[in-house]
């Protein structure tokens, strides 16, 4: 008995011992009303104590009941389904009920996760589940408790294992590799990326070769072919080491949670994916950030741990309580980016007002470089604005809702008048739009 006080904080009764403990407290109440249940209440209730004793028994026969660990990945994506495994052995000799609680990172906000099994003895089992991060950064798991039953179920032993663990959280490395796949894909046709035409000839020519079957004659070298009496067409490569710049706003306007994600994430998944492309097409790839301030600043390159700098800049990037100052924004481009570029401008425009205060320097940066501007919907209200309203007050709402998805398509109109590439995306669909967008510029020679 003594080893019963000793780790009698380990102690959890079951819902079985009350439900039983309840029923056997009716059955005395009754027995002072019929004396002849009064004895059989009592019989009952020492065989439940006996039951206890030896359901606590035969979980503290074993010393270390069991062996629990964590198995995690170096790094998590953001936004994307993450796995988790759970490995439980059992010591018992015989077969036990499990509950595990994982105490999962507090970002997540999970507060109800158990998992529910029963082990043979000596079994081993494995346990996969997903996890879904919302945020970037460090994510901390703390200890693993366990809860061991045996068959009768009336009280279970808690052991705690202490199995601290920290993964980071980067943008979606998930999604890099899967458009990356997509985009180079040649047999194959993939949902959402586009196959665009290719218009005329690149610009860097490479050699003069003899015609094969299946070249196109519009590219016959006529001169050479009349000095070596043979057909010869010219070969072209595409053009490369080409600069592409993601520019994020990080300002307050994009603080906005869609999915689960800001609108900030939205643009960092997109970023990371687009460079990774770029880089592959043999551009150079680089990366601004602003807010009220400049932020992140890497020069377009095309080295080998280019896409670690951006992934790492991408990474410690925050949302900024502060409107973005586009003047600042403009002298910064002007430094940093010296010759013709393609730029990506990942903002958020909420009134007429902000475009007004923005459109000036968007124009004087268009005339030095090639702009693509990329503006965000709001998919709640577009929900809201084709919802079926039933009451005055859902009348007045989806009124207004459809007022400010008709502003935010003016907007998007108006900078497209201006001379500005604007795509207005849905924030799940910015990274395939914006591959897009670059397939097609650079398939027309744009760039």
């Amino acid at each position: 008995m003594k080893l019963f006080f000793k780790h009698i904080s380990s102690w959890h009764l079951r819902p079985t011992f009350f439900f039983l403990g309840g029923a056997l407290v009716v059955l005395l109440a009754l027995g002072f009303g019929l004396p002849w249940l009064f004895p059989f209440a009592l019989a009952l209730l020492l065989m439940l104590c006996v039951a206890l004793v030896v359901d606590l028994t035969l979980l503290y026969l074993v010393k270390d009941p069991c062996e629990a660990e964590r198995k995690l990945g170096k790094m998590w994506s953001l936004g994307d389904e993450n796995p988790v495994q759970l490995v439980v052995k059992s010591n018992y000799g015989m077969k036990m009920n499990f509950i595990v609680y994982d105490e999962i990172p507090v970002q997540l906000q999970v507060r109800d996760f158990k998992m529910n099994f029963v082990l043979n003895p000596g079994e081993e089992r494995r346990i996969k589940y997903d996890l879904r991060p919302t945020s970037r950064g460090i994510h901390l798991f703390k200890d693993l408790n366990v809860l061991i039953s045996t068959r009768l179920g009336l009280v279970a032993r808690h052991i705690k294992l202490a199995r601290t663990q920290e993964v980071p959280c980067f943008p979606s490395i998930i999604q890099m590799h899967k458009y990356e796949l997509m985009a180079f894909a040649q047999t194959s046709h993939f949902e959402g990326i586009k196959k665009v035409r290719r218009l005329g000839h690149s610009y860097e020519f490479e050699q003069i070769k003899p015609y094969v079957q299946g070249d196109d004659m519009r590219s016959v070298n006529w001169k050479a072919t009349g000095r070596r009496n043979q057909l010869m067409v010219n070969q072209y490569e595409d053009e490369r080491s080409q600069q592409v710049y993601s520019i994020i706003d990080k300002s307050r306007n994009m603080y906005m949670p869609f999915g689960g994600l800001s609108l900030l994430d939205h643009a960092v998944n997109t970023t990371l994916v687009l460079s990774n492309i770029v880089l592959k097409k043999h551009d150079k790839a680089g990366l601004i950030s602003y807010s009220d301030t400049i932020g992140s600043t890497i020069r377009a390159d095309r080295g080998p741990i280019q896409i670690k700098k951006i992934l790492h800049a991408l990474y410690n990037e925050k949302e900024q309580i502060k409107d973005a100052n586009y003047d600042l924004l403009y002298r910064s481009i002007k430094n940093v980016v010296k010759t013709r570029s393609l730029l990506f401008l990942y903002l958020n425009f909420e009134s007429e007002y902000a475009l007004e205060r923005a459109l000036p320097i968007l124009q004087r940066i268009n005339r030095m470089h090639l702009l693509v501007v990329m503006l965000f919907e709001n998919t709640e209200l577009e929900q809201m604005a084709h919802r079926e309203a039933t009451f005055i007050s859902e009348i007045y709402t989806q009124t207004m809702a459809q007022r400010l998805l008709f502003d935010k398509r003016s907007m998007a109109s108006r900078l497209r008048k201006n001379g500005i590439k604007t795509i207005l995306s849905r924030p799940e669909d910015l990274s395939i739009n914006t591959v897009n967008k670059y397939l097609e510029l650079k398939a027309k020679g744009m760039i």
